[in-house]
């Protein structure tokens, strides 16, 4: 899903003109009048007339993966501030950056600066310095801050949260007959609307009115087991629940749509992305990210958004989200290196700016409380779906890769191969199990704020 946001951040990164001190251009202001003088941010305040490294000349780096433009802005709008120091941007694929950065930070001269994904946690946390900020401080501004505590200690937090909703194609529907007053509320609801959202001839599918493919696993099968009161996660936070009862229901659901509602096919279109970017199926459940491959890849399609249905229109949660990562400081950097990388995450963190233009490009959902009901947020549809029961979706932490291939495998298996779901189910269960022996992973679920 990371390599799909790459395109999506570089294609919005004209939201960055907006950041504090910074040209359209993306080269540093000249304009004084841009370079802020007074303290500005919420609880977390950064003051711009405190001198960095005693005023003399410091270069750093900052390692990411190709989101070159929105990254430039902010160190530029930091550096104007702070004309002594020099942050060098050093962009690594994707494919590259999780094998050379590891390497870097284990000697003497990697970057101060480096980019977080939290799917990598295990590897990057050890080579990380907690941050120099009051952890209350840090929980009075940001939405899910306990959930990265270690030890009193905060490495990195989210900066944004990314969820999934339905996309559904306006022009279809409008010829389904249907209107704003049939958005389905719960998932009853949503089968009915599917049906008369899908077209055949004959036996032959040419409007899939739900499709799902390639995208089970993640958009369903890992997330509606909470709406049902079912976490992913046994108390001890560490053992998979694949084949719970939610887990199975949910999956029956699944089956029923293609099999009984003949909504759609396992085997029309490969990925539902594609399909409904191509105008062949009405509607999908895609996470944040895809609203910007829309507005690029996809701009003919005229598309709509709505929040994911429940089953019971009151929902335990309503579904798993998972949060875009600030950046890491190297703890084996050189100590001056250390201040201006703790000093640059505070600026980051503090200027309203920044985190605006973050969320736009990454369609993610502020973390940041104050811009909760930010109105340029709320004019992203996909973002402002989510506004109203923002606080009614989980995360169960950076959950190891196995809980996504081993549900797909177990879906694959009963749609291709008509495995009997108990047994699919058990086996993703023993794979999960298995595969995740060694790791130190532990659920964050029991700190959802709802939790019974």
């Amino acid at each position: 899903m990371k390599k799909k946001l790459v395109a999506a951040i570089m294609a919005t990164a004209m939201v960055a003109t907006m950041l504090t001190g910074c040209s359209s251009s993306g080269e540093q202001s000249t304009s004084k009048a841009d370079v802020p003088t007074e303290p500005f941010g919420d609880t977390i305040k950064y003051d711009p007339s405190v001198e960095i490294n005693n005023g003399e000349d410091i270069s750093v780096e900052l390692w990411e993966w190709g989101s070159d433009e929105l990254f430039q802005q902010v160190i530029d709008g930091y550096t104007a501030i702070h004309p002594n120091v020099s942050i060098k941007l050093v962009n690594n694929p994707w494919e590259d950056y999780w094998t050379k950065l590891p390497l870097a930070l284990d000697g003497e001269n990697g970057p101060a600066l480096f980019n977080v994904h939290n799917s990598y946690h295990e590897n990057m946390i050890n080579y990380m310095a907690p941050l120099d900020i009051p952890l209350e401080d840090l929980e009075a501004d940001f939405t899910g801050v306990a959930a990265h505590v270690i030890d009193d200690k905060v490495y990195y937090i989210d900066y944004g949260m990314m969820t999934g909703s339905v996309y559904y194609n306006k022009e279809m529907w409008k010829e389904a007959g249907l209107t704003d007053d049939d958005i389905p509320k719960t998932w009853d609801e949503m089968r009915e609307v599917a049906k008369k959202l899908t077209i055949k001839d004959g036996d032959k599918l040419i409007q899939a009115g739900l499709n799902f493919n390639d995208s089970f696993h993640q958009n369903y099968l890992l997330g509606l087991n909470y709406q049902l009161g079912e976490t992913l996660f046994e108390e001890d936070g560490k053992t998979p629940k694949l084949n719970s009862d939610a887990m199975k229901q949910t999956m029956q659901m699944l089956i029923d749509m293609y099999k009984v509602d003949g909504v759609g096919s396992e085997n029309f279109g490969e990925k539902d992305s594609d399909s409904f970017g191509q105008g062949q199926s009405a509607m999908v459940i895609q996470w944040g990210h895809y609203y910007n491959t829309l507005k690029t890849t996809w701009s003919n399609i005229d598309f709509g958004v709505f929040e994911i249905p429940t089953f019971d229109g009151n929902p335990y949660a309503y579904n798993r989200y998972n949060g875009e990562s600030t950046f890491g400081v190297n703890k084996n950097a050189p100590e001056d290196q250390q201040a201006v990388a703790q000093d640059f995450v505070k600026y980051f963190l503090a200027n309203d700016e920044a985190q605006i233009a973050f969320n736009l490009a990454m369609s993610t959902f502020p973390a940041k409380k104050s811009l909760a009901d930010n109105e340029e947020i709320l004019a992203n549809p996909s973002l402002s779906v989510l506004s109203e029961h923002i606080d009614r979706y989980i995360w169960p932490g950076p959950m190891p890769s196995t809980m996504e291939t081993s549900l797909k495998t177990a879906g694959q298996e009963i749609f291709f191969n008509g495995v009997d779901i108990d047994k699919a189910l058990d086996d993703a269960q023993a794979n999960a199990i298995r595969d995740m022996q060694s790791s130190t992973f532990v659920s964050v679920e029991n700190l959802y704020e709802h939790a019974e």
